[in-house]
């Protein structure tokens, strides 16, 4: 009975706390936060497209032919195939005359087209977040937290690009002690197929391989699309600041479904002129998988009511695809996001 006795204050305590210990656990227990949430340091590179060509020359010979040469022509005269021939024709005896010799240079772009990337745009978006108290301390809080998320990745550039050219020069030979006949931008020198005229060998010697840099420009449009799915679960530690604000520390999985299309055209221009509008486009997904780190700051300004900032570190590494003949790559190695939303708990 003694026993009994004395077990009664602690049994009565008991029942007076228990609802006020289930009550705090279930207003802390769980805990579902809506968020906005703005991406940064998210791009997309487009590889150099291996399609574009120079502009094609329409200059024509006395014969109808078209230039095989940027700056001039050499074809097979009314004689036929021989040693040489004088139906070839030149821009400028000054720059294309070396020594016994007659340059006639081709061009295409170095490495083929520079690639693009496209700037760091802040792409919209919306997360929802679950978590669970898993041990509730009057100094730090451990749980575990659940978040599914969409970002929509728009992207676009219409810029001009520098392109450089490679310029392979051919050296044909004319005979010695001659002189070849002037010749200038403005009135250029133009063997006919019939002849007679200056002739040259009809075969080139050694050529030399020079670049410019600079030589091309590149214009069109890029833009890529991509709608992101994503999720992350993982532990988090959450501990009072005072006056209702709590601060919180995450990290653990990320993964996201990128969902991507990509379209672009290009065209070069080349001495002032344009050469055939190359175009592509496509579609395509893949899961990616990494981590992140997340912490924020709640403000609970009603019983069950809070408001919540945060910030956020995502690795995904890249999503690389091909579209239309040209790599695109989403870089989503270094991705940041800030969120802002209201929380309830339950």
């Amino acid at each position: 009975m003694k026993q009994l006795t004395c077990a009664w204050p602690v049994l009565l305590t008991g029942l007076l706390c228990a609802p006020t210990v289930a009550r705090a656990q279930q207003d802390e227990t769980n805990r579902l936060y809506l968020a906005a949430r703005l991406g940064f340091k998210i791009s997309a590179r487009f590889s150099a497209p291996s399609s574009l060509v120079l502009p094609g020359s329409n200059r024509k010979t006395p014969n109808g032919d078209l230039y095989n040469y940027d700056d001039g022509y050499v074809f097979t005269d009314i004689r036929g195939p021989g040693a040489n021939t004088w139906y070839w024709g030149y821009d400028n005896n000054v720059s294309q005359v070396s020594g016994n010799n007659i340059l006639l240079s081709r061009s295409t772009l170095a490495n083929g087209s520079p690639s693009v990337t496209l700037g760091d745009d802040v792409s919209p978006g919306a997360e929802l977040v679950y978590r669970r108290l898993l041990s509730p301390s009057a100094h730090m809080n451990l749980g575990f937290e659940f978040a599914a998320n969409y970002q929509n990745v728009s992207m676009s550039d219409s810029s001009t690009l520098s392109a450089n050219l490679t310029r392979t020069t051919y050296p044909f030979p004319f005979t010695p002690g001659t002189t070849p006949p002037l010749a200038t931008p403005a009135a250029p020198f133009t063997g006919s197929f019939e002849g007679p005229n200056f002739v040259i060998g009809s075969t080139h010697g050694t050529p030399t391989v020079t670049e410019v840099v600079g030589g091309a420009s590149v214009m069109g449009h890029r833009q890529f699309d991509a709608d992101l799915f994503g999720f992350r679960v993982g532990p988090y530690l959450e501990a009072p600041l005072g006056n209702g604000f709590k601060a919180s520390f995450s990290g653990g999985v990320a993964s996201a479904w990128v969902n991507g299309n990509a379209s672009w055209n290009e065209t070069v221009r080349m001495a002032g002129m344009n050469g055939d509008t190359v175009s592509g486009s496509g579609h395509a997904g893949e899961m990616r998988f990494g981590g992140y780190v997340a912490g924020d700051i709640a403000w609970q300004f009603a019983q069950r009511w809070s408001v919540v900032a945060g910030a956020q570190y995502q690795t995904l590494g890249n999503f690389t695809h091909s579209y239309g003949g040209r790599d695109v790559t989403l870089n989503l190695s270094h991705s940041v996001f800030a969120t802002l939303g209201v929380s309830f708990n339950f």
